[in-house]
């Protein structure tokens, strides 16, 4: 066989397989490559939603911490104006109930002085009225004796 039938031989079937393969095998191949071009277009689509979804979702949480943030400072300060305010009422309470204590101290002291002053009275207007019976030599009766007493304190109390 010469080589020019070879060559057309070959050139004929080379036609062949490539009509074949253009006839049945080029529109599955074009489908497949268009299909995975469309899947490759979805997923770099939904990557760059996904990134500006990502990039939302950072601000807002930006936002979210500093408005935290904000609330954070405002309750520290609102605690510590009811601290102070807590500690002023109860500095206010202690001094009136210490002046309370104090009035009511120095009440009963004044009282107790008045019980002490009065029986110190009663004393001395006893001794006197003993150092004057001792004096007459005589013992005065109960009711000389408590209108003495009675007449004693009397001078006592004006006497003050």
């Amino acid at each position: 066989m010469s080589i020019t039938i070879t060559l057309i031989i070959q050139g004929l079937a080379f036609f062949a397989v490539a009509l074949l393969v253009m006839r049945f095998g080029w529109p599955n191949i074009m489908t497949a490559i268009e299909t995975r071009r469309t899947k490759i277009a979805e997923g770099l689509a939904a990557a760059d939603r996904s990134q500006h979804a990502l990039d939302e979702a950072k601000v807002q949480a930006l936002g979210i911490i500093r408005e935290a943030r904000d609330q954070a400072v405002q309750i520290v300060d609102q605690a510590g104006r009811a601290a102070g305010a807590t500690v002023e009422e109860a500095r206010g309470t202690a001094l009136s109930e210490g002046a309370r204590l104090l009035a009511a101290a120095r009440d009963e002291v004044a009282s107790e002085t008045s019980k002490v002053r009065d029986q110190l009275r009663a004393e001395v207007a006893a001794l006197a009225v003993a150092g004057a019976a001792q004096l007459l030599k005589r013992e005065v009766d109960a009711t000389a004796h408590a209108a003495l007493l009675d007449e004693l304190a009397n001078r006592i109390v004006t006497a003050r």
